[in-house]
Formats: structure tokens, C-alpha cells, sequence
């Protein structure tokens, strides 16, 4: 039997209770992530991270997005491919093709799936795998015991999730759940919040390889739920796309007229195939970039418990009505580098 899921509601009834009137004011959920003990924080493989570095800002500076892949048993698949690509060379001079207000960044080869493309395809590289569109949800708990059982991811179940039977979160990602009988999980699948990257397909039953990849920058179009694979999460460098100016043609593709306004991809790596420390340090590694090392606090620790308590229920001074809940999308999971 595989562990049972963690819900929300159990983390909740750990968080700080209600404020009393003579009692200092409760920590923001910001001061509660600086408080988390050290041991609540778990870290991310090297081998799960992906270091794109976009080419310079007009003003010279380093744009560098550090994306967090998926973990099993979501989107390994094209996860893999996403490994393979990078380590190809595949994604290194593509660019960001399409940039649509309050929805995506969109990345890949602008002569691709592109309505400006007027050029050859870039050849993909071999060994690419290709997924079905039931791979977009984990499944594998359907046939668990009756034992195998959740609880609501918030106490208030007219708060549940307007796209899902319920939703929590599982080993630090946001994910939807299908729920059967007797409250056992039948599916559950990750969920478009802000910052989740995805992978761009045409219809159905095409999946898309990894090849070309979005981030949203908007609300949640939770919408696009097990109609698209998730396969990460930007953890480092989100306004260098976010920022990045709109298209004006369909979807927000930059026109044939805006093609300056296409931001080159310089490259993208495997963070684990990155040398350790300064890279300066090392006659073989000079002018090459430093393996980044990032964490997040544990979605089954009692600091996120009290971190998701504060952001269903602001207590701290400037705020008047706490809103006794939040969206799943409005409890974003913490992540922080680890400093060198």
C-alpha cells in the first residue's frame, strides 16, 4: 500500500489558534516561512531542476529561470523528454514565441506549431517518448483499499475545489483529486497555478514531447486541468518572463512585425550536470554557471500547516475579516535557495 495522502485539514489542526484580545499579533505567513525550523524544509534534487538562461536584459544583465521538474508519479514522461532535450543542446537558441496578458509565456522553436512560421522545423532529437493523454492524471491509486482514504483539504467543505471532488497537497505540489466511494482517491493530477510550467500540444490525441513549453502568468486557468501535462514549476527568475512584453497576434504569438521582440533562449541545463560551487574556482568550468540548490518547506510540517492557516485566515495587523479559506492556487508552496 502506498503512504496515504496528507490532507490540509490535517495540517490545519496543528496551526496557532484564534488570537486573543491581550496577545501579541499573529506572525504574517511570510514571518512564519522565515521562522520554519531548518529540519521542515526538504531539498531538491540537482537532477530535478532546469537552469534556462534567456539572453541579456537591454541593460546587460543576467536573465536566468530555474524551473523545478515534477516529481513521480506526475508528467515522467515528458519530464524525461524535457531531460533529454536539455541535454541534447535542443532548447539552446529557441525563443519565447508567444507572451498572452493574464495567461502564458510560451517557449520553443519559433518555426513550430507557430501561426508566423514560415521556416523548417528544428529537428528533434531521438529517443523522445510519447504519452497518451491518460497520462496526464495518476490513476494508480484506483485499485487501493478502502484504508487508503483522504479528508477534505480544508475543514469547510463549501470550500472545496470549483475544478475538483477536493484538492491538497502532495510532497510540495498543488494537485486535484478525484474522490470514489467511501472517500478512497481515484485520480489525482497536478493544477495550473501561477508560475506552474506545462507543455504546449496541438489537438488531441497529440500530447506534446517537451519541445515547447509554457508558464502561466495569470490567473489560474485551472481550465486547462488534465487537458494538458504539468511538468514543473518555476522556483527562480519568474519576472524575467512574466515581464516580458505582449504579442499582438493570435494567442499573443508576436507577428512577423515583432520578431525583435522574441526573447532568445541562450540555454537550458540539467542543474545536476552543472560543476558544484563557483565555477570561476575551476580552470575546466570557467565561464560555465554554478549548480543552484533550492528547498521547500514540507507540505507535511507544522510550519506549512500554520503558513496555509495564515493564508486562509490573515490575522496580522492590517488585515480586518480573515476569509476563512483560500484557493489552492493561493497557498503557493515555499521555495527558497540554499545559499552557496
Amino acid at each position: 500500500m502506498t503512504k496515504p495522502l496528507i490532507s490540509l485539514a490535517a495540517l490545519l489542526a496543528l496551526a496557532v489558534p484564534a488570537q486573543a484580545q491581550d496577545e501579541a499579533p499573529p506572525p504574517s505567513p511570510g514571518e512564519i516561512v522565515a521562522q520554519a525550523p531548518a529540519g521542515e524544509w526538504v531539498a531538491i534534487a540537482s537532477e530535478d531542476l532546469l537552469v534556462m538562461t534567456l539572453a541579456p536584459a537591454a541593460d546587460g544583465s543576467t536573465r536566468r529561470v530555474v524551473i523545478q521538474l515534477m516529481p513521480a508519479p506526475f508528467s515522467q514522461g515528458w519530464v524525461e523528454n524535457m531531460r533529454t532535450l536539455a541535454r541534447a543542446g535542443w532548447y539552446d537558441g529557441i525563443t519565447v514565441n508567444r507572451v498572452q496578458d493574464n495567461y502564458v509565456v510560451q517557449w520553443g522553436d519559433p518555426n513550430y506549431d507557430n501561426p508566423e512560421a514560415e521556416g523548417e522545423a528544428k529537428p528533434l532529437p531521438e529517443g523522445l517518448r510519447t504519452m497518451s493523454v491518460g497520462d496526464y492524471v495518476d490513476s494508480a491509486r484506483a485499485a487501493e483499499s478502502d484504508e487508503d482514504a483522504i479528508v477534505l483539504w480544508h475543514p469547510k467543505p463549501a470550500l472545496s475545489d470549483s475544478y475538483a471532488d477536493n484538492a491538497s497537497f502532495d510532497e510540495g505540489w498543488p494537485i486535484g483529486i478525484e474522490i470514489a466511494e467511501k472517500g478512497k482517491v481515484l485520480r489525482r493530477w497536478p493544477v495550473h497555478c501561477y508560475g506552474m510550467v506545462g507543455v504546449g500540444r496541438g489537438y488531441s490525441p497529440d500530447t506534446g514531447s517537451g519541445a515547447e513549453l509554457y508558464t502561466v502568468i495569470g490567473h489560474a486557468p485551472r481550465h486547462l486541468d488534465r487537458n494538458i501535462a504539468l511538468v514543473g514549476r518555476i522556483v527562480e527568475g519568474m519576472e524575467h518572463l512574466s515581464s516580458l512584453p505582449r504579442g499582438s497576434g493570435a494567442l499573443g504569438f508576436y507577428t512577423a512585425e515583432e520578431a525583435d521582440k522574441r526573447t532568445p533562449i541562450l540555454s537550458v541545463r540539467v542543474a545536476s550536470d552543472l560543476p558544484e560551487g563557483d565555477p570561476a574556482s575551476s580552470s575546466e568550468a570557467v565561464g560555465q554557471q554554478a549548480r543552484p540548490a533550492f528547498e521547500y518547506l514540507s507540505t507535511e510540517s507544522e510550519a506549512f500547516a500554520r503558513y496555509a492557516d495564515a493564508r486562509a485566515n490573515r490575522r496580522d495587523p492590517f488585515f480586518i475579516h480573515p476569509a476563512g479559506g483560500a484557493d489552492i492556487c493561493n497557498i503557493p508552496v515555499p521555495v527558497r535557495r540554499v545559499a552557496d
